[in-house]
C-alpha cells in the first residue's frame, strides 16, 4: 500500500471512530437543506482514513459534525457518532468541550485563522495544556517547548514568544498539529492541512504526521481533495459526493481500480508526474463522461508557438529590491526579491514560473506589469521597453499584457454585477460604447464556457471554478496577447481545476496567447507549460523544455521540488530526499550588496542551469 501504509506500523483493531447513518441538515429562515446524507465508517487505532470529494460535496461538513464544531441552532444531526463507544452527538456542551482537545485534536486549513494573532503562540500552547492537563507555570512552559521541538520548529525557545504573523505559513501549520497533539487525543482530525503549502512544506508536514502517529498509534481523519496527498498518507479511503459515501477501499486499492464515477472524476484530475514522458506540447487533463461516466482520455494540443522572428516578450536582467526598515543601530538592508532574471516568451507559448513561496515568482509577475516597479533591467514586449513607459503610455501597453490572479473573490468587486466587472475594462480603454457592452459581455462569458445570463449575477453567486472563469473572460476583454497567470489554480479543487486548464489550453490554441504561469503545483505545471522555468530567492536557477525538466533536472532545488510533489501512481512516488530539510538561503542582504552574476552551463537545446 502506498502512503502512510508503507511507513507507518501497523493499524491497530481497536475501533477509535465509529460514525453510522450520520445525516446534517441545515437549518435557515426556517427552512432546512440536506447537506450529509447517511455516511457510515470507522477509524481505527494507528490507521489513517482519508475523506476525500469537491467542495460541497460534505466533507468537512462531516468533519466539523464529529467534533460538534456546527452551531445546533444551524444544524440538526440525525444517526450515530461514538469515540471510544461514547455517542458524542448526545453529549453536553460542558462534556464535549472536554471531548475537543483531550480526546479529538483538530488541524484547520489556514492556520492564520485558527490561531490567536493577539497571542504568542507558546501562550497558546500552554493554555491548551492547562486546559486539557492541568499544566500550569513553568510545568506548562516546558512541556509547550517539548511539543514545539517536536513538531521541529527550529529554535522553539526563542520562538515560544513568537506571534502568529512573524512565522511561515508551513510553521504555524506545525503549531497547530503541536496544540491539535498537546490534549494526547486519540482521534486527530486534519481538516485540508497542506492544501495552502507549498510542495516542500507540504511534505514536511505529511511527513510529520506519519512519524506523530507512528509513535502515538493515533488514529487520523484527513480530509482533502488532492488524491496525491490521498496515495501518500492514507490507508483507507471514503469518497463523497453530494454529501454521500459513493466508495469505501483500501487506498491502494481505489487507486488500482476505482468502482465510481466521481472517484475516477478525481483520479484523472491528479494524473501522477512523470506520465507525459517526452512530450513536448500541453496536454489536456482528461474528462468523465457524464452521462457514461467513462474516461474522456486527455490529448495533446496543437503547435500554438510561433518560432519566427522576435520573440513576443524579451526579459533581461530583471531586478526588484524592496529596502527594509532600519532601526537606529541595525544596518539598512534590502530584500533581493529578483536578481538579474532573464527569459524569452514567445506568441502562443507557456512559460511556467515554479518554486516555493518567497521565491519572487509572484513579485515577477507583477514587476513585468509594472504593479511593482523595477529597480532594474529591462522588459521588452514587441520590442517595446515597457520600464521606460510613462503612465499614460503603460496603459495602451498594458491591454497587450493582462493578469489573472489566485483568489478570484479577491479580486472581482463583490458590489458590480458580472456583466458590469467584464464591461469595465472595455469601456475605460475605449473599445466599445457603454450601450453596446451587453453583446460584447455575452461574447465573452460563452468563450468561457458561461451563459450570457451570467452577467446579472454577483460573484458570490457562483463557484470558486466559475468565479475563476469569470477573471479570465476579464483578462481576455482587450484581446492581449500575455496571460500572466498568477497560481490561478492553486485554490480550486482538481477536479474544477482541470476544467479550468482546459479551458486555458483551448483559448491558447484558437487565440494564439502567450502565458507566464506561475504555479507551485508541480502535476499541473507538466500539463500546461511548453517550457519551465525553476526559481529560487529570486533567481532563476534552471530554465529549459518541459520534458527535460522533468525528466534530467539538474539543479538540487529542481531535484527537490520534484522529490516533494505527491503523486497518485505508487509506482512513481518518490523516496523524500534529505534537501526537503535544508534551510532556504537568505534573501535578504545588506544595501549596497551586489551579487555575483550567475553563470549558467547547458545542459541541451534550450535547457540551461546555474552553477554553483
Amino acid at each position: 500500500m502506498s502512503g502512510l501504509a508503507s511507513h507507518a506500523g501497523a493499524v491497530g483493531t481497536e475501533r477509535v471512530l465509529s460514525v453510522r447513518d450520520l445525516s446534517v441538515a441545515f437549518i435557515a429562515e426556517g427552512a432546512s437543506r440536506q447537506v450529509v446524507s447517511g455516511v457510515s465508517f470507522d477509524v481505527h487505532a494507528g490507521e489513517t482514513l482519508a475523506i476525500v470529494g469537491e467542495s460541497g460535496s460534505g466533507k468537512t461538513v462531516t468533519a466539523l459534525s464529529i467534533a460538534r464544531l456546527l452551531s445546533p441552532k444551524r444544524a440538526r444531526f440525525e444517526g450515530d457518532i461514538r469515540l471510544a463507544g461514547e455517542n458524542l452527538l448526545d453529549l453536553a456542551e460542558a462534556r464535549m468541550r472536554d471531548v475537543r482537545g483531550r480526546q479529538i485534536g483538530f488541524v484547520f486549513q489556514e492556520p492564520m485563522t485558527s490561531l490567536n494573532p493577539v497571542m504568542t503562540i507558546g501562550g497558546q500552547i500552554a493554555e491548551t495544556l492547562s486546559r486539557h492537563r492541568d499544566l500550569h507555570g513553568p510545568a506548562a512552559r516546558a512541556e509547550a517547548l517539548r511539543l514545539l521541538e517536536r513538531v521541529r520548529i527550529v529554535n522553539a525557545a526563542k520562538r515560544f514568544d513568537d506571534h502568529p504573523h512573524q512565522l511561515s505559513g508551513g510553521m504555524r501549520q506545525r503549531v497547530m498539529i503541536a496544540m491539535a497533539l498537546a490534549g494526547h487525543p486519540r482521534l486527530l482530525i486534519a481538516d485540508e492541512p497542506t492544501t495552502a503549502l507549498d510542495v516542500t512544506v507540504q511534505a514536511e508536514i505529511l511527513g510529520l504526521l506519519r512519524q506523530l502517529q507512528r509513535e502515538n498509534g493515533v488514529a487520523v481523519l484527513f480530509i482533502t481533495h488532492d488524491m496525491g496527498v490521498v496515495a501518500e498518507i492514507a490507508d483507507r479511503t471514503v469518497v463523497m459526493s453530494e454529501g454521500r459515501v459513493v466508495e469505501t477501499a483500501q487506498t491502494s486499492e481505489l487507486l488500482r481500480a476505482p468502482a465510481h464515477a466521481c472517484t475516477r472524476l478525481l483520479l484523472s484530475a491528479a494524473p501522477a508526474l512523470g506520465e507525459l514522458g517526452a512530450a513536448r506540447r500541453p496536454m489536456r487533463f482528461p474528462t468523465v463522461d457524464a452521462a457514461s461516466g467513462d474516461l474522456i482520455s486527455a490529448r495533446e494540443t496543437a503547435d500554438t508557438i510561433e518560432t519566427a522572428g522576435a520573440p513576443l516578450l524579451q526579459v533581461a536582467n530583471l531586478t526588484k529590491r524592496f529596502a527594509l526598515p532600519s532601526g537606529m543601530f541595525a544596518p539598512a538592508k534590502c530584500l533581493h526579491a529578483l536578481e538579474n532574471v532573464s527569459f524569452d516568451l514567445r506568441r502562443g507559448e507557456t512559460l511556467a514560473v515554479v518554486g516555493e513561496s518567497g521565491c519572487g515568482k509572484s513579485t515577477l509577475g507583477r514587476a513585468l506589469m509594472r504593479l511593482v516597479e523595477p529597480t532594474g533591467g529591462s522588459v521588452r514586449l514587441d520590442g517595446t521597453d515597457i520600464l521606460k513607459l510613462k503612465r499614460s503610455a503603460l496603459q495602451t501597453v498594458r491591454r497587450n499584457i493582462q493578469m489573472v490572479f489566485q483568489d478570484p473573490y479577491a479580486s472581482l468587486d463583490p458590489r458590480m454585477d458580472v456583466g458590469a466587472i467584464i464591461a469595465e475594462p472595455l469601456i475605460a480603454n475605449g473599445v466599445i460604447r457603454p450601450r453596446d457592452a451587453r453583446e460584447a459581455v455575452a461574447d465573452l462569458l460563452r468563450s468561457v464556457g458561461l451563459g450570457a445570463d451570467a452577467a446579472s449575477r454577483y460573484p458570490y453567486e457562483f463557484s470558486g471554478g466559475q468565479r475563476q472563469r469569470v477573471s479570465i473572460a476579464r483578462a481576455l476583454a482587450l484581446k492581449p496577447k500575455i496571460i500572466i497567470a498568477d497560481e490561478c489554480v492553486s485554490a480550486l479543487d482538481n477536479s474544477v481545476k482541470a476544467q479550468v486548464v482546459n479551458l486555458l489550453l483551448d483559448l491558447q490554441e484558437s487565440l494564439k496567447l502567450a502565458f507566464l504561469f506561475i504555479s507551485h503545483d508541480m502535476a499541473v505545471v507538466e500539463r500546461v507549460s511548453h517550457r519551465i522555468a525553476v526559481m529560487y530567492c529570486g533567481e532563476i536557477v534552471e530554465i529549459g523544455p518541459r520534458a527535460d525538466i522533468f525528466a534530467n533536472p539538474q539543479h538540487r532545488y529542481t531535484r527537490r521540488l520534484l522529490a516533494a510533489a505527491p503523486s497518485v501512481a505508487p509506482s512513481l512516488q518518490k523516496t523524500r530526499i534529505d534537501t526537503l530539510a535544508d534551510e532556504i538561503r537568505s534573501p535578504i542582504h545588506p544595501r549596497g550588496h551586489t551579487p555575483e552574476v550567475r553563470e549558467y552551463k547547458c545542459v541541451s537545446a534550450d535547457h540551461l542551469v546555474a552553477v554553483a
